[in-house]
Order: C-alpha cells, then sequence, then structure tokens
C-alpha cells in the first residue's frame, strides 16, 4: 500500500460514509464552512472516548467559530449510535468500515504492537478550509489538550 501524508496546503480527499443514522455525508456536503476532521481507532475505548467527549464539550466553540466537527472510524453505524447514546456525544460520527478516507486521508498506515506488524488507524485530526484546503494536520494526535489545540489553531487562522 502506498502511503499518503496529506500536508497543509493540499486538496482535501472527496468521500461519502455513512453516519450513525445510516445517512450518507459527503465531503462536499462539508464545504461552505470550516471543518475539523479526527480519524480515531475505535469506539468506546479509553483515548477514544476521552477525545470524543473532549470535542463534544468545546463543540459549541467550534460552531461559534463556524466549523463542523466530524469523527471518523472503521466502526459500523450501530457501534457509533450507541457510543454518541452512552456519552451523549454532540459530534457527527461517520462510519469507514472499508477504510476508504481513512486511507485518503493517511490515517490508515502500518503500526507495531508487542514485535507484530498490522494496519490500524493513526489518531490524526485535519483542519479544512470552507474550501476544503487543508490548513493544519496533527499526523500522530496524544488526545490531552488536542482539542485546545485544534480550537486555537482554528481561531487564529479565521
Amino acid at each position: 500500500m502506498e502511503e499518503k501524508v496529506l500536508e497543509a496546503g493540499d486538496i482535501a480527499p472527496k468521500f461519502c460514509l455513512n453516519d450513525e443514522q445510516g445517512r450518507k455525508i459527503c465531503s462536499g456536503d462539508l464545504m461552505g464552512k470550516w471543518t475539523v476532521v479526527y480519524f480515531y481507532p475505535k469506539d468506546n475505548t479509553p483515548g477514544c472516548t476521552t477525545e470524543a467527549i473532549d470535542f463534544t464539550c468545546a463543540v459549541e466553540d467550534f460552531v461559534k467559530e463556524g466549523a463542523h466537527v466530524v469523527g471518523i472510524s472503521p466502526d459500523s453505524e450501530q457501534s457509533h449510535l450507541k457510543f454518541i447514546g452512552k456519552h451523549e456525544l454532540k459530534v457527527k460520527l461517520l462510519s469507514d468500515p472499508e477504510h476508504i478516507a481513512l486511507e485518503q486521508f493517511g490515517a490508515w498506515k502500518e503500526k507495531k504492537l508487542y514485535g507484530r506488524s498490522f494496519l490500524g488507524v493513526v489518531r490524526s485530526t485535519f483542519l479544512l478550509d470552507p474550501q476544503g484546503i487543508v490548513k493544519k494536520v496533527w499526523p500522530k494526535v496524544k488526545v490531552k489538550g488536542h482539542v485546545e489545540d485544534v480550537l486555537s489553531s482554528l481561531r487564529s487562522m479565521k
């Protein structure tokens, strides 16, 4: 698999994925507003839950700045629906079981654990401007303080 790396200035890849309700959401639907696209490995795991809750707590701040927040993982629509319900999440979650957007954005990569190699989601975030241009990339996210960093970056670029 050829490894793609998106950088600031690149045009964000186009995608259409289902949300937790089974509604098709396409990248074109997000145009016209700033968009935070964050990729995460798995619903209901500690780091992913913390990240989703942190984005939920700040979602009104993102909305005030004119931005959407969209989380994408390989989990099913049903898994996302349960995840949202369990934690009262207010961010849009998209299901990418075939790794379409994950691969296009470069968030599906080889990982190593206990000496074993496998393909998986590398937690990463992309800030897109209203025209769909990548303005900032966080390629290997550490959850603590990440949402504040994304919000601060959004505010400084507007």
